[in-house]
């Protein structure tokens, strides 16, 4: 769901600013029952969009991540600053829980008290690989060229060795994060140290801590591949993990306490994978392809 305040983008109503107080064993997503009946956003009911729990995410906040594409033109368009505004106040965050510029500048290069430099390289590899729309080609090596690509619609990205993988694979910035955005890990405490304490407050008491935990879920229940199948008026269509509406609405989150124009740089809809790719992808048993060989399906 999109505001109706953002031309090309349908509304975006139905969900409101929603705290949570932040809970371990719910990041853990223990308990799939728990999700399967969580209390949607202000009480709105569920809306079917063809992902099925945990892919879904919390009752109330689904209508809040992309939607499909419905022409040619939305293909890894991102979702612009007003949108992203937007939706950051129906998950409830706002500009006063953003990281200053000189606390995003220390943390992405490894300063500040407690700074780590591989801490950092993450964090930037990731907001570069989550934004992967218009105007901001990833580039890699393939067949020894540097060689752009722009995937975000589709879930997927290319890593620096040439391989088309979902961001969620084992082997992408995008999902060694995690290990740093835990309870006590490396993200939390930094933001302590560093005089950012509201921003960890606010991030906990948002849509991030109920979404993490169905994308938890959705995550170790979707193998190397870590692609989601959506299946809407009887057709079904693949898209990789970081589409699904809770890791989407988990990214964004994050990316919007960085800088609120990382969220704005989001894709704004999903695309399905070609067939042939998507079937390349679930059939590999690292979860990755050559982008060599199925770079043509994208142009």
């Amino acid at each position: 769901m999109r505001s109706t305040g953002s031309a090309g983008h349908g509304p975006r109503r139905g969900a409101i600013r929603h705290r949570r107080t932040f809970s371990a064993l719910a990041l853990m997503g223990v308990c799939l029952l728990t999700l399967a009946t969580a209390r949607t956003a202000g009480g709105e009911p569920a809306v079917d969009t063809g992902f099925s729990i945990p892919f879904s995410g919390a009752p109330g906040y689904e209508r809040l991540a992309p939607t499909q594409l419905t022409s040619p033109g939305q293909l890894n368009a991102p979702l612009g600053q007003q949108t992203a505004d937007e939706i950051a106040g129906q998950i409830g965050l706002d500009r006063a829980d953003v990281l200053s510029e000189q606390q995003y500048q220390d943390l992405v290069t490894g300063g500040g008290v407690g700074g780590n430099s591989d801490a950092a390289e993450v964090i930037v590899a990731c907001a570069r690989i989550l934004t992967n729309t218009n105007d901001r080609p990833l580039y890699s090596d393939v067949d020894g060229r540097n060689t752009p690509s722009v995937l975000a619609s589709y879930g997927l990205y290319v890593n620096p060795d040439g391989l088309l993988e979902s961001p969620a694979n084992a082997d992408a910035p995008t999902r060694q994060v995690n290990s740093l955005l835990a309870p006590g890990g490396f993200v939390g405490t930094w933001l302590r140290n560093n005089g950012a304490t509201h921003t960890l407050v606010a991030l906990y008491e948002s849509a991030y801590t109920v979404q993490a935990a169905y994308g938890f879920a959705a995550q170790q229940i979707s193998g190397a591949a870590q692609l989601v199948t959506n299946t809407e008026g009887g057709v079904s269509a693949e898209v990789g993990m970081s589409m699904a509406p809770p890791l989407w609405i988990v990214n964004f989150a994050l990316l919007y306490i960085l800088q609120p124009s990382l969220a704005a740089a989001m894709p704004a809809y999903w695309a399905p994978i070609p067939p042939a790719v998507a079937d390349a992808v679930r059939s590999s048993p690292t979860g990755q392809v050559p982008f060599r060989d199925y770079a043509s399906y994208f142009q």
